[in-house]
């Protein structure tokens, strides 16, 4: 296993340099198709919280298993593509749209697979009553904001199956993990939206207090 220091989360042109997937910059020529995700916070025992997902496992999906944020593709009849995420969100976890409050939404991350994530930022009252779509969602659980910042959770590494990339990622590109929390790997796309999400706060852009 190849551990890297990691660049400091305020350097993001920096870790997004050294990391796992394609430039997100708009000069890709590449088509994409459209997707979002909702990135919930929640207080917890008076702390903040990010609401994740472990997605269920699935024949030939690479990636089923992952934690990831509620989600999914844009669908032709949504509305916008904050209306993807909020309803993604609604079949996946049961999250009601009329108890989200939406805070903004970050810059978009182009995939392996050529979809353009539009992820939306919200504030989600706690404890709330969610329930898993079964072939969606494996499990709905919450990681502390204040571990998730924390620069010895997070790290580079090299991940160990890298076959089924397209041919023009780097065999060799690391990725970026955290640390196992509660028996759930954080890594990959989702964890640099985590990143992504920490500097947006610490910035300003995204207020919740």
């Amino acid at each position: 296993m190849l551990k890297r220091s990691m660049p400091k989360q305020y350097d993001l042109p920096g870790f997004l340099r050294n990391s796992d997937l394609p430039d997100t910059s708009d000069s890709d020529s590449r088509p994409t198709k459209k997707a979002a995700v909702l990135i919930p916070l929640l207080r917890k025992d008076e702390d903040w919280h990010v609401l994740f997902i472990r997605r269920s496992h699935r024949d030939g999906d690479r990636h089923s298993g992952q934690v990831a944020f509620p989600g999914g593709k844009h669908e032709a009849d949504d509305a916008s593509i904050r209306h993807t995420a909020l309803r993604e969100a609604e079949e996946e976890i049961g999250l009601d749209q009329r108890r989200v409050e939406v805070l903004g939404e970050l810059s978009p991350y182009l995939t392996i697979s050529d979809y353009r994530i539009h992820p939306f930022v919200s504030i989600i009252p706690w404890p709330l009553d969610l329930t898993a779509q079964d072939s969606e969602v494996a499990r709905i659980f919450s990681m502390p904001l204040a571990w998730l910042r924390d620069e010895d959770n997070y790290y580079l590494k090299i991940p160990e199956n890298r076959a089924s990339l397209p041919a023009r990622v780097p065999r060799r590109t690391p990725a970026v993990y955290y640390n196992t929390y509660d028996g759930e790997l954080l890594w990959g796309a989702t964890a640099r939206m985590t990143l992504t999400l920490l500097k947006a706060l610490d910035d300003g852009q995204i207020r919740i207090d």
